[in-house]
């Protein structure tokens, strides 16, 4: 494994439109390789940033940054996937988007801040098995 020091984080930010997802995209493909996680991982990882991103843009302010932080732990990448918004209700678990996004990326939180809403995500590595 590449050498991952505690709090190593990478934080993007690109306009919020669908035009720059690909930026984020391959920073979590990215990021994931450095943590060894496996192919099917990273491709998991990779769908659900582009998910998260997804829930998140139809609800940005006009004009807003996507702001996207990467946080690289010895096993585990997460991710914050945040916009300003004024939406009444922010993505809600239980739609079919949320247990997609929770099938592909483990833990999924929303929190709403100083009108800001941010999607957490976060995903290990497999264990190897002996």
């Amino acid at each position: 494994m590449t050498d991952v020091h505690a709090n190593d984080h990478v934080e993007l930010r690109v306009p919020a439109t669908g035009a720059y997802l690909a930026v984020l995209r391959t920073a979590a493909a990215g990021l994931a390789a450095r943590l060894d996680f496996t192919l099917d991982d990273i491709e998991d990882l990779r769908i659900a940033v582009d998910e998260a991103c997804a829930l998140l843009l139809p609800i940005a302010v006009e004009g807003a940054q996507l702001t996207c932080r990467f946080e690289l732990q010895d096993a585990v990448l997460q991710v914050a996937v945040s916009v300003p918004s004024t939406a009444d209700v922010p993505p809600e678990p239980g739609t079919f988007a949320w247990t997609v996004l929770s099938a592909l990326a483990g833990d999924v939180e929303v929190v709403r801040k100083d009108g800001v809403i941010t999607l957490k995500l976060s995903k290990g590595r497999a264990v190897a098995s002996e």
